[in-house]
């Protein structure tokens, strides 16, 4: 979810409406807070719409996904299958559980398998592969970020991870503009620092830790553990994209959301830390129904 964070050098211009991550920074903000204020109302009137918010994502991270690996390398990917199966699995999340991510799982795989073989063999192994990555990246990881909304207290957990997700791209982004200097993973993402990093850390276990004791109402220093690790997980999956397009060798997975790119620049850290958040969540609080 978070942009890449600029290293600062001596030749940055002044003016202008492009942040130092190359984007529309008041267009990308404006943008940001209208797509949080629609999953705010959602989880605040009907808290199981965030379930439908959750499939709609995901279809269309799958769509962008596949357009942009078609693309670019030719890969021929079982569409239909992983978007039907993907649609299954977090749907099937709600009433089922983990039980039903994986039933849907096995049942979409056999379907990829099937799907690629009218193609013929040419090509076999990297399409099939391709498709196995974005049914896991993707829709299996978000059907976990679902199953927060299924407790009682489901809002509350699905503004918990937001939260964190939120924070740790902010303290990032802020940490890394003003005193970035050292390149964190100058292969992947060369924008990146460690300073950025850092801010990512303080700010994520800083909202973690309020609202775990405020909106969860348990123990704030639970938070001390809930955030630095998803603010890991969500640094992963910002580097896994970023990893992902410059094997392709593109800026970005599409051009859904004005001044953000892709929905998938949106979604990368969101993805990788959704399963881990369901998981600790679990183990930290009582999963009441």
């Amino acid at each position: 979810m978070a942009e890449d964070v600029a290293v600062p050098t001596g030749d940055a211009r002044a003016g202008g409406s492009s942040s130092r991550a190359g984007r529309n920074l008041p267009l990308a903000i404006g943008v940001g807070l209208a797509m949080g204020a629609v999953i705010l109302v959602s989880l605040l009137t009907v808290r199981q719409t965030w379930i439908a918010i959750v499939a709609v994502c995901a279809a269309i991270g799958i769509w962008e996904v596949f357009g942009a690996l078609n693309r670019a390398a030719g890969i021929r990917l079982s569409r239909v299958p992983v978007l039907l199966g993907g649609q299954a699995m977090i749907w099937l999340s709600w009433p089922f559980g983990s039980e039903g991510i994986l039933g849907a799982l096995v049942v979409t795989v056999l379907g990829c398998f099937i799907w690629r073989m009218r193609l013929g063999a040419a090509g076999f192994v990297r399409d099939v592969g391709a498709s196995m990555l974005v049914l896991v990246w993707i829709p299996m990881c978000m059907a976990f970020g679902a199953m927060l909304v299924v407790p009682s207290d489901g809002t509350a957990r699905v503004l918990t991870f937001l939260v964190i997700v939120i924070c740790s791209d902010t303290g990032g982004y802020a940490a890394g503009v003003l005193f970035g200097k050292h390149p964190m993973a100058p292969k992947v993402s060369p924008k990146k620092s460690w300073e950025g990093l850092a801010g990512s850390m303080v700010l994520g276990a800083t909202g973690a830790s309020l609202c775990v004791a405020f909106l969860l109402d348990s123990a704030w220093w639970y938070g001390l553990v809930l955030g630095p690790v998803l603010v890991v997980t969500a640094v992963i999956g910002d580097l896994v994209e970023s990893l992902v397009k410059r094997d392709l060798g593109i800026k970005d997975m599409g051009q859904t959301i004005p001044g953000h790119g892709g929905l998938m620049e949106r979604l990368d850290s969101l993805v990788t830390s959704a399963p881990v958040a369901w998981l600790l969540l679990f183990v930290f609080l009582p999963y009441a129904t």
